[in-house]
This record gives structure tokens, C-alpha cells and sequence, in this order.
């Protein structure tokens, strides 16, 4: 497709649906179970309504914002996202490029087709780093090193995968990775010639399907201490969805935490990150980094993140629609997306910078009961 003709996110998913094999489209759409997570991560934005302010001079406003040290262009990323490489060869690295352009984080998933040393090369630098526990000490130390050889700044433990979630649209796909297909899946594949010459074939050639290292499920808190121990530059904990368990990353050494339910691929029935982001930000937000992800389709979702207490917004599936629909163009075009609906609704809203952003921009369930006092605006002498 054509990106720019792409005037919204479902049209990019849209075009990612024509474009794959109905297997891996369910790969990549698919929630746990009954998907009751994965609706909740949508349902949850739309309890949320604007209560904008008027005559408000926005001629001025920026999306800017620094995190860690460091200047964005907007207060959104790309999450990590595991085999990216099954929608467009070197998935992730059109996704790095297109972060890394726009100036926006990309978290590296440690699944990624395209190895952590090529992106940081071909990508005009490092990501963020995602990690998951080996559960020996010696392999989690040689991907610590790795990870600090190559000059990542950010890693990003990701604690909710103590064991795979339940998925049952793969196995009656008859799919896994690395990639399998069941007979019914193989007629689908060769109706989709250019997803089969263009991706799974040059994934053969190059031998990029990875095989998935085991998961930790004796993980505790112990592990996060020793991580810290190891890794002296910015820790973030993804997975978190309640009060205690922020009070505990932070008290164990990250500097920051992602509120997330894993797309609601994990625990269906696990809250929506955007309903628990009000407690945790309350209780931690003045003393640790926030991140959010999971339902964001459009700008707006962005936005109220933000003003319920966000410091950066993660998006997924809309930055995979892109890169399954035109590859690093359509990344582009996801990113140009959100970034100017994220701009138009701060302008309707009265708003000129994040860090003006709170909930007195926002009614419904999750804003708050008692409004904000008025802004007192001086107005200049006639």
C-alpha cells in the first residue's frame, strides 16, 4: 500500500490484514484466552472524555519531553515486540529506523529477528533493550554484557512471562515459532505470495527464525536485585499492574516501571494499564518514572495517558500495523499518525506542553471526583 493514503491507524491494520496469512494476522491481533484483557486495553480509553479549556493561545505548544536525560521529539515509543520479522523482513530494524528518525524511543525485544548489534549499527544507534531472566545466572550475565557492549542505555526487564499465556488461536492455526503451519495455514500462506516470497523465504535464506530461550518461573525479587547489581545504567521494570508491586521495583533499585497486562496476551482478565494508572501514579509517580502501554490507537489515547500521570506512552500493535503494511515507510506513517492527532487534540484541549497535562483535562470514571481550581490567566494590558 501506499502509506500516506493511510489516514488513521485502522487503516494501516486494515492494509497489514490484506497483506498477511490469516495465522500470523491472528499472531499478531490476538489477545489470552477470551481476549477480555485485550478488549479492556481498548474499552478503557474510551471511559475517558476531554474537558477542554477555550481562548487559550496554543500557537506555541510542544510535544517535546525529556526522559532520562534525554530530548524526544513526543511522549510515545515503540514497545518491544517479539518476532516483528514475521510481518516485513528485518521488522525491527524498519521500526528502529523509523523511532530513531522521528526521535522517539524503540525498545529492542529480546526475540527480534535482526540481531541487538546490527540494529544499533544499522539504526544509527542503540535501543532500549528488553530482557527476560534466564534462569541461569550465566547466561542472564553474558546478555547483560552484551546489551552493555553495544551501548544500550535502557533495559527494560519484563517480568509477566513466567510461563507462556494462552493463545488458542495459534494452536488452531496450527502455528508457533519458529514458524510452523498447520495444513490449513499452508493454502492460506501461498494466497499471500508476496507475505511468502518477501518475508518467510528470506527469513530461511538468512536463517532469522529464532527459537524462544525458556522463561523464568522462579523469578523473584532477588533477581531484580542482582540485575540491578549488574547493570549501571537505566533500569525499567515492565509487567507492573499494582501499587505494592511499584513500591517494590522501585525500593529494589529500577528506575522507572511500565505499567502493562502484555497486550492482554498473558493473564486474560488481568486490569487494563490505564484503569490501575491512576493508584500507581498517586502512591510512586513523584518518586519514579512511569511508562504505559497497551490499546493505543489514536493521539488521544496518548494524551490521557499522560494527563492521569504518564511520563511515556509505549505503542505495539499500531506501530506493527505499520511495518506489517508497507514495512519502514508504513512504521513512518504510523508514528506521523499518532504524533499529529496527539498535536491536534492538545491544541483543542487549550494545552501547550506535557508537563501541563493533568487530569483537570479529563471527565469520566477515571478523572477525578472534585474539579481542579481555574487557571488564573494574565492577560496582557490593553
Amino acid at each position: 500500500m501506499n502509506p500516506a493514503r493511510a489516514y488513521n491507524i485502522d487503516d494501516l491494520r486494515a492494509a497489514a490484514r490484506r497483506r498477511l496469512p490469516r495465522a500470523v494476522f491472528d499472531y499478531l491481533e490476538g489477545g489470552a484466552e477470551d481476549h477480555v484483557s485485550a478488549r479492556a486495553n481498548r474499552e478503557s480509553f474510551d471511559t475517558l472524555g476531554f474537558a477542554p479549556r477555550t481562548l487559550v493561545d496554543v500557537s506555541r505548544r510542544s510535544l517535546e519531553t525529556t526522559l532520562f536525560g534525554r530530548r524526544f521529539d513526543a511522549p510515545f515509543g515503540i514497545s518491544p515486540i517479539g518476532a516483528a520479522g514475521l510481518f516485513w523482513h528485518d521488522g525491527e530494524l524498519a521500526m528502529a529506523r523509523a523511532a530513531r528518525a522521528a526521535n522517539l524511543p524503540f525498545v529492542l525485544s529480546t526475540h527480534s529477528f535482526v540481531p541487538l548489534e546490527r540494529v544499533a549499527w544499522e539504526a544509527g544507534g542503540p535501543p532500549w533493550y528488553q530482557f527476560y531472566m534466564p534462569r541461569e545466572r550465566e547466561a542472564a550475565a553474558l546478555m547483560v554484557k552484551r546489551a552493555l557492549d553495544t551501548g544500550c542505555e535502557v533495559l527494560v526487564l519484563t517480568t509477566d512471562v513466567p510461563v507462556g499465556g494462552n493463545r488458542e488461536y495459534n494452536e488452531r492455526n496450527g502455528f508457533g515459532v519458529p514458524l510452523r503451519l498447520g495444513l490449513r495455514g499452508v493454502a492460506d500462506v501461498l494466497a499471500h505470495p508476496a507475505w511468502l516470497g518477501g518475508v518467510y523465504f528470506r527469513s530461511l535464506y538468512r536463517r532469522a527464525l529464532p527459537h524462544w530461550a525458556d522463561r523464568r518461573d522462579r523469578a523473584d525479587w532477588r533477581d531484580l536485585a542482582w540485575l540491578r547489581a549488574q547493570w549501571p545504567r537505566k533500569l525499567l521494570v515492565k509487567g507492573i499492574l499494582g501499587v505494592e508491586d511499584a513500591r517494590l521495583a522501585i525500593e529494589h533499585g529500577a528506575d522507572g516501571i511500565c505499567i502493562s497486562n502484555h497486550g492482554g496476551r498473558q493473564l486474560d482478565g488481568a486490569p487494563a494499564p490505564l484503569a490501575v494508572l491512576p493508584d500507581i501514579a498517586a502512591a510512586v509517580g513523584s518518586r519514579t518514572t512511569l511508562i504505559v502501554d497497551g490499546g493505543v490507537r489514536r493521539g488521544a489515547d496518548i494524551v490521557k495517558a499522560l494527563a492521569l500521570g504518564a511520563d511515556l506512552v509505549l505503542v505495539g500493535r499500531a506501530a506493527l500495523y505499520g511495518v506489517a503494511a508497507a514495512g519502514e515507510p508504513g512504521v513512518t506513517r504510523a508514528l506521523q499518525i499518532l504524533k499529529a492527532e496527539a498535536d491536534r487534540v492538545m491544541a483543542l484541549l487549550g494545552c501547550v506542553s506535557v508537563a501541563e497535562l493533568g487530569r483537570h483535562f479529563l471527565q469520566g470514571r477515571s478523572a477525578p471526583t472534585l474539579p481542579k481550581p481555574a487557571r488564573v490567566v494574565q492577560l496582557p494590558a490593553a
